[in-house]
């Protein structure tokens, strides 16, 4: 018969595999599948791969694999082909006891892209397990006066299985005196009573011996026995009754020790001791029972003894029994029903997956960032939840399904601004009070090039002595880069540009790590006084990202020139010769030295100062205009050559100089003066261009004076012709001799418009007024000779 039986099973198992196996179905973006326990390992449920349309070939490279959760220990799935099979043997009535529905839930995760799929398999009961008694036999005692109807709870059995595959029906062994009553509670539980349909008579039949057979709705179905002893008294033949066949009552969950649950009364007719009742649990309780109530036997009061768990039972079932004092005693039977009422006790349980702990600043808005699961094992409202993450920030939620939420970005990152979020996820369920959980997701935000390297200043200023070291660093630019890692190394370089047909990279260099900026060589003020280079400084991103600065690079002059005397001029290795009138009075501009220093600022200033002389009390120098003047009229008796050495110093640190020896030749005739003006401008190439400039512009402002000069006085002799031709005598002329030269005075006019002051130029120049004497026996008026002229008239 067993072997039968087991033969059938296995027969239903392989079809309902087989028929299961061919429904999966996707139901609220869920893969479903049904199959029956006790399956063999490595029994297949299904292709995963095919029914999420992946594509098997990429499944190892996608890391396919089932997330560690409750369904990945009795399930396991092939990378190879996505077929999902049973690991081991799995029992239902192990993992979800009495539990009608029986289901597992699973996750799937495929990475590259990163997706999660969610599934669950249910596990059908198959009729694996009889119905089964407490106890082999029930033994019960009944007195002979007992009424027929009078009824007797007996134990239920007991099967594992659910749904049709629970015990049905029960049936009793054909006897004339007891039959069954069966009823279904509104929880589906049988309470199975022994019913007396015939007066017991304990001289026929003093007992009997009955069996109960239980019988479940599987297919085939299975059965269990419990052998019914009944004993027939003699006396006391009234059982205690109690007022209700079944109690109800609800009971809070958690509710503390002490707490009555609902009292119970029994009543016996008959009187003195036979009427006295004790209250205790019959043996059909359960041990979890005794745990967690206690009845009082005096006063039926059941209590709450130990922690009262809805997530564990939501309900109970308790046999009493009222037993009276009788010899022998009768018992009498009830049923207590208690429901146990859910409070919000559980806080609600947050799973977070991240898909990535670092998200670059410069992902997309909806990028997927962390998936959550909520749950909570409270019902109704206590069970439901609310979530909600931290405020003002670029991120938000979004449920994809019951209790299950995405975190997405949603807006702009910059890692500069904030490089880490701590969000706050917080769950509250809908209890009362409601009850919280909470749990902080770090997302570190990971660089990207996107900030060019800054200097402190757009325009720089260095100043440089010139005369410098070639090699010397005589700057340091620094240019900051918000980002981090290698989007933050900077280096440096010097932009191509020329400066006074040099490339800039020839002048100066930048060193590419730290910015310091070093001459390539040795700078001359004179030559060149600033010049202006680009500095790029660019970072080490891809792409690259750059900006530049501008270097002023001013060069300071520094005392390296010695004057340079441009007049008066002289060969290599000899003296300058100027030549002066005798008739020179003190104060006469005797020359005037003018240097030139390639210098500027103080270190061009010059000074000058007599160091050697022939006679120190006869020429003077100005000591700032370089001017040689007479300290006092000459003596006849003077010395004709006379020797002065000047030196021309700078103010400069240190000071430099020069020299100039200068003769002096003291000449009584004055033509030989002329000769001598001459011979100073006789080597224009020792005069330099600003003395050139100077020299033409006074030569062409002593032409035109001497221009305007000769037109007046040829007017004048004009007007003098008139005069001249009125005389009554004729014009005497005289001759004087002066000195080494002789004139001849034909006529001396009084009119003082006769006479002509004419100027010379040059480092002599000096005024001198001459007289003009005019011919007679000319109609116009001639120069005839140039003379100095002196305080006295001709005589």
């Amino acid at each position: 018969m067993a072997n039968l039986q087991s033969n059938d099973a296995s027969a239903f198992k392989s079809f309902a595999f087989i028929f299961l196996l061919s429904i999966p179905d996707l139901i609220f973006g869920q893969i479903r599948y049904s199959f029956p326990e006790e399956l063999e390992p490595d029994a297949l449920i299904g292709n995963i791969a095919r029914d999420l349309g992946l594509n098997a070939r990429q499944l190892s490279a996608r890391k396919f694999r089932l997330s560690s959760d409750a369904g990945s220990q009795y399930m396991k799935v092939s990378v190879d082909n996505g077929d999902l099979s049973i690991r081991e043997r799995i029992d239902r009535e192990h993992i979800c006891g009495p539990v009608a529905r029986c289901v597992l839930p699973f996750e799937v995760v495929v990475e590259n892209p990163f997706e999660i799929y969610r599934g669950e398999v249910e596990i059908l009961d198959i009729n694996d397990n009889a119905p089964s008694f407490t106890d082999s036999t029930i033994t019960l005692q009944m007195a002979e006066s007992i009424a027929p109807g009078a009824r007797f709870p007996l134990e239920s059995a007991q099967d594992p299985d659910v749904g049709i595959n629970a015990v049905t029906t029960y049936t009793l062994s054909s006897n004339q005196h007891f039959g069954l009553k069966v009823q279904t509670t509104e929880d589906g539980v049988k309470i199975v009573e022994l019913l007396l349909e015939k007066a017991l008579d304990r001289e026929q039949n003093p007992s009997f011996q009955l069996v109960l057979t239980a019988t479940d709705g599987g297919t085939p179905p299975r059965s269990g026995t419990v052998q019914i002893l009944i004993t027939v008294l003699d006396s006391n033949d009234n059982s205690p009754v109690f007022d209700r066949a079944i109690y109800r009552s609800s009971l809070a969950e958690n509710s503390p020790k002490g707490t009555l649950v609902i009292r119970v009364s029994a009543n016996d007719l008959d009187e003195g001791s036979n009427a006295e009742v004790t209250y205790s649990f019959s043996k059909l309780a359960s041990p979890r029972v005794r745990e967690l109530f206690r009845l009082n036997p005096r006063t039926g009061e059941i209590k709450v003894e130990g922690a009262v768990d809805f997530e564990k039972t939501n309900s109970y079932s308790l046999d009493v029994q009222a037993v009276d004092k009788g010899s022998p005693a009768i018992a009498g039977h009830s049923k207590v029903l208690i429901k146990v009422i859910d409070v919000n006790d559980n806080a609600p349980e947050i799973k977070v997956t991240p898909v990535s702990s670092t998200v670059s600043e410069d992902v997309a808005p909806g990028t997927l960032i962390s998936l959550i699961n909520v749950m909570d094992q409270d019902s109704g409202k206590n069970g439901q939840v609310n979530c909600q993450i931290s405020k003002l920030i670029p991120f938000k939620l979004q449920e994809s399904s019951s209790n299950h939420y995405k975190l997405i970005s949603s807006g702009l990152l910059d890692r500069e601004t904030v490089s880490t979020y701590d969000i706050l996820f917080l769950a509250r369920d809908s209890g009362s009070p409601p009850l919280s959980t909470n749990v902080t997701i770090r997302i570190s935000v990971s660089d990207v090039n996107d900030n060019a390297p800054q200097f402190a200043q757009t325009s720089y200023t260095v100043y440089v002595m010139e005369n410098n070291a070639p090699g010397a660093s005589v700057f340091t630019v620094t240019a900051l880069d918000a980002d981090t890692d290698g989007n933050s190394f900077v280096s440096y370089d010097i932009m191509a540009s020329k400066v006074q047909d040099f490339q800039a990279s020839f002048l100066i260099n930048v060193n590419s790590n730290n910015g310091d900026i070093y001459a390539l060589r040795s700078f001359d003020y004179e030559q060149m006084k600033s010049f202006q280079v680009q500095v790029q400084a660019r970072d080490s991103g891809v792409p690259p990202l750059s900006s530049s600065a501008t270097v002023n690079v001013i060069i300071l002059d520094q005392n390296d020139n010695a004057p340079v005397i441009v007049s008066p001029s002289a060969q290599s290795g000899s003296a300058a010769e100027v030549i002066v009138p005798q008739s020179a009075g003190q104060g006469y501009l005797v020359t005037k030295i003018i240097a030139t220093d390639a210098d500027s600022g103080q270190n061009a200033r010059l000074f000058y100062q007599v160091i050697k002389t022939t006679d120190p009390s006869l020429f003077t120098v100005g000591p700032n205009s370089g001017e040689i003047r007479t300290a006092r009229d000459i003596l006849e008796q003077e010395a004709s050559r006379q020797r002065l050495v000047v030196s021309v110093k700078d103010n400069g640190q240190p000071s430099l100089s020069s020299t100039v020896t200068i003769l002096f030749s003291i000449l009584a005739n004055v033509t030989e003066r002329f000769d001598e003006s001459k011979a100073f401008v006789s080597n224009p190439e020792d005069i330099s261009d600003l003395n050139l400039y100077l020299i033409v512009a006074l030569g062409s402002t002593t032409l035109i004076f001497l221009v305007t000069i000769i037109f007046l006085i040829g007017i004048k002799c004009k007007q003098d012709r008139g005069i001249i031709e009125n005389y009554s005598s004729p014009v005497c002329c005289c001759t004087r001799e002066d000195s080494n030269y002789s004139y001849t005075e034909r006529s001396v006019p009084t009119d003082p418009l006769n006479y002509a002051s004419v100027g010379e130029i040059g480092p002599n120049a000096e005024p001198y007024r001459y007289t003009v004497c005019l011919s007679p026996e000319s109609t116009k008026t001639d120069f005839l000779f140039l003379k100095p002229f002196t305080s006295t008239l001709p005589q």
